[in-house]
């Protein structure tokens, strides 16, 4: 989801100086509140509609819109060509990490549950984590960082457990390692977002690159695959893609970077927790989707490892 780059969007150097920056207060805990609240909907949104449309072609089709908005936000804020072409190499490293992560995404809900894509795509920061302490200076996990990356992979476990519960358990299995792989794409773009140039440049710029490479690379895929030629636009289909494309891939990012130049992105952070949570309810109550006991302890222990991980030093 590209939106799911709020959260990586965090790791990056703030351009704007902390001083003015405040407490999170009533407004703002309430519009990150809609934020996660649409994030939460995002897998749910693919999986409703993947009957007329496959998840791949969605994908497609919305990057290549939201592209041509971010298109034009950045000509608007004044962005220069050559700046595009002086970081193209680390631009096309953080599109292949992007396009990758929702190739997973999309792979993955064609054998597991939305919900289960809202909780292993948001393992995400354990993996960063772990690069980070390996790759960058200063970035050295602490104790409790430790403690939070075992508790997390523990609840991995208990969440893929094979369970008798639900049907088609093994194809369940499959789709929730495609979304540990999609949580470990995005964790290899804050990699290179830390170790590059890019993690000084306007977050506009690095979303153009995301969402063109994954235009270039996904549009012609999925019609190779079909994908396109089956595409069915029944009402629930532009209604789902109006939503991935205006208030997923653009208004919600939007307002991210609107709050992180109001708010201390620490405090901010932490809601996004909330986002795998409401993706759980979403895919229980608008598609009826089981919840094995297994499933609700894991990831009960993943939320719980990923705050550990995540938490101020």
């Amino acid at each position: 989801m590209t939106t799911s780059r709020a959260a990586t969007y965090q790791d990056q150097p703030a351009v704007i100086p902390a001083l003015g920056r405040k407490p999170v207060d009533m407004t703002a805990g309430l519009l990150m509140t809609l934020f996660c609240l649409a994030l939460g909907l995002q897998q749910v949104a693919i999986k409703a509609v993947a009957v007329d449309i496959s998840p791949l072609a969605q994908i497609a089709l919305r990057s290549m819109m939201a592209a041509v908005l971010v298109g034009v936000l950045v000509r608007w804020r004044g962005v220069r060509l050559s700046d595009l072409r002086a970081q193209l190499g680390a631009g096309i490293l953080v599109g292949l990490g992007f396009t990758f992560e929702f190739v997973f995404v999309a792979w993955g809900l064609n054998y597991t549950l939305a919900s289960h894509m809202s909780v292993f795509l948001y393992t995400a920061p354990v993996f960063a984590a772990l690069g980070l302490h390996w790759l960058v200076p200063g970035e050295q996990l602490a104790r409790h960082q430790w403690w939070g990356i075992g508790t997390a992979f523990i609840g991995m476990v208990f969440a893929m457990a094979p369970t008798t519960e639900v049907a088609n358990a093994g194809n369940i299995l499959i789709g929730d390692l495609l979304g540990l792989l999609a949580g470990l794409s995005w964790a290899a773009t804050t990699l290179v977002l830390r170790r590059t140039s890019l993690s000084e440049a306007p977050a506009e710029q690095t979303l153009v690159y995301q969402l063109l490479t994954a235009t270039l690379l996904l549009v012609p895929a999925a019609y190779v695959l079909g994908d396109l030629s089956s595409v069915s636009f029944t009402n629930s289909a532009i209604a789902s893609l109006t939503f991935q494309t205006l208030v997923i891939s653009f208004g919600a990012l939007l307002l991210w970077f609107a709050l992180l130049r109001r708010y201390w992105a620490s405090q901010l952070g932490v809601f996004s927790f909330l986002s795998p949570i409401f993706g759980v309810l979403f895919g229980a109550v608008l598609l009826d989707e089981p919840l094995t006991t297994n499933f609700v302890i894991g990831g009960v222990i993943i939320l719980s490892g990923i705050i550990l991980v995540t938490r101020q030093r």
